[in-house]
């Protein structure tokens, strides 16, 4: 789903409110509750709203979708993504690759014409793709595999990471805030995510358009805390002004 002004402008007067009637917001957006309907309903399939009984609240923000729900959205939207992220990735580098489906479309687009990548990942689907090069040294962390998606985290995992020092982190979120802040389901994912970042000389996230505005649980940082944001839609203009500010370039994927 690709979010138009008035889908954002929804999300925006949800979070104010927490709950916003049908009726209300076809008044204020002056168009038919039928309309507010169909993009309610855009929006809830996007994981970003909660449809109720004549209106919407933000979506669950303690439970992440499941695993092959979040694998099958957007995957045109990931796969461009990927590809203007591995284009910024030079041959030779050492990577850290953290959870995510479109993590998993980075490795794709990396496993296909790079040469001598160094590799370490806490996502076994990110090993498994990337393990089919043979011109590439992949290691997994360490820890405990969560069964719903492949991830590996917990203290081993955190020891791994640590004892590496490394070109690029490509990190994910599930969601990103108006105010920049960037948001996980996992506090024992959020640690492993930092970990790399900590670890890394330079930051990229990549997060496909549905995740602005997205809320979840667990703080993981801030959007300046990257060098580069690799998404497929404009964020608003102040998030894009406040990333001007802070020095991160903004990559927009060609569709």
């Amino acid at each position: 789903m690709s979010r138009s002004p008035r889908h954002d402008k929804i999300l925006q007067l949800v979070r104010e409110n927490g709950f916003m009637p049908i009726e209300e917001l076809a008044r204020l957006l002056d168009v038919t509750p039928q309309t507010i309907r169909r993009d309610i309903n855009q929006l809830c399939e996007a994981n970003l709203l909660r449809r109720y009984h004549g209106g919407a609240a933000l979506g669950n923000s303690v439970e992440n979708e499941d695993y092959l729900a979040r694998k099958g959205k957007f995957q045109s939207e990931k796969a461009h993504i990927a590809q203007l992220v591995a284009a910024n990735i030079p041959d030779h580098a050492s990577i850290f690759m953290s959870i995510g489906t479109t993590i998993e479309a980075v490795a794709q687009a990396l496993a296909l014409k790079h040469k001598g990548l160094r590799v370490i990942t806490n996502n076994i689907h990110v090993a498994s793709i990337m393990s089919a090069n043979p011109d590439f040294t992949v290691m997994i962390t360490s820890g405990v595999v969560r069964a719903s998606d492949g991830g590996v985290t917990g203290v081993a995992t955190l020891d791994f990471i640590n004892q590496f020092k490394v070109d690029y982190a490509i990190i994910g979120a599930s969601g990103i805030e108006t105010d920049g802040s960037l948001l996980d389901f996992d506090y024992r994912e959020v640690r492993v995510a930092q970990a790399m970042m900590a670890n890394a000389r330079h930051r990229f996230l990549a997060a496909d358009h549905s995740k602005f505005g997205r809320n979840a649980l667990v703080r993981m940082g801030h959007l300046s805390d990257f060098h580069m944001v690799f998404t497929d839609t404009a964020p608003s203009p102040a998030m894009t002004k406040m990333m001007q500010e802070h020095g991160v370039a903004l990559q927009l994927a060609s569709r």
